[in-house]
């Protein structure tokens, strides 16, 4: 039985041996190649983007800002939807909100929070194995909470009132003003290097493409004369007289 094209490419790619969900969940903590291999191919994928650089540099600038905010597991769509109202690279948005990892999120969840509680006159450290255990706790609450609208379990707000007022509220302020400030600087930053590295890789290529033309018309130059060579190699002595009177 002769395979479809697709199912042909699928079979190419397909692993050996599938991923458990345990080696998936590590991986996004933390990748297989370490957060460096990570950041570099982030990088890389982020030259290499089709686009204009100011383009370029709002989408990095989405997917920063974006990585700032509290909407944890909605920063793709986030990111994505920043970057088309602001007329951003989408694609370039999304690999920016590889700032916000498991490494870097502690830090800006304390420093976010904190600005926050102390913007809104609110008292209290909060350190960031509690903040994220509270919105482990808000969440397990909310689809409780949603899951109690269609069956006889009660509803419980009083306490995620709480959360939003204690910590997620603080933290969409600080990280807002955070986010800003940063994804800003980001953005007057990457433009002109993402500019520099396209005019760069514009004058490789030209100078292939110079080089390349230089040797066409060499290998022409050179097949020319091999021909004419040929050509009176060909032609009998005496051929070009003119015949003599009678």
């Amino acid at each position: 039985m002769r395979l479809a094209a697709t199912d042909r490419v699928l079979i190419l790619f397909k692993r050996r041996k599938p991923r458990s969900y345990g080696q998936i969940a590590s991986e996004m903590i933390y990748p297989r190649g370490g957060w460096r291999r990570a950041g570099t191919y982030v990088l890389h994928r982020l030259r290499r983007l089709p686009d204009q650089p100011h383009r370029i540099g709002r989408g990095v600038a989405a997917g920063v800002f974006v990585s700032f905010t509290p909407l944890f597991g909605f920063h793709f769509l986030s990111a994505a939807a920043v970057a088309w109202i602001i007329r951003g690279n989408i694609l370039a948005a999304l690999l920016a909100t590889f700032v916000g990892n498991p490494v870097t999120l502690p830090f800006i969840a304390l420093v976010s929070v904190g600005l926050g509680r102390e913007l809104l006159g609110l008292q209290g450290e909060l350190t960031p194995h509690f903040i994220f255990r509270e919105f482990s706790r808000a969440t397990g609450e909310l689809w409780f909470n949603i899951r109690s609208i269609f069956g006889p379990e009660v509803a419980h707000w009083d306490r995620l009132s709480d959360f939003f007022a204690q910590i997620f509220w603080p933290y969409v302020v600080g990280g807002t003003i955070l986010g800003l400030v940063v994804s800003i600087a980001t953005h007057y930053l990457t433009v002109p290097i993402f500019r520099a590295y396209q005019r760069r890789r514009e004058k490789k290529m030209a100078d292939r493409i110079a080089r390349v033309s230089e040797r066409t018309r060499e290998l022409a130059a050179e097949r020319a004369a091999s021909r004419e060579a040929a050509g009176g190699a060909a032609s009998p002595p005496g051929s070009g007289e003119s015949p003599r009177e009678t």
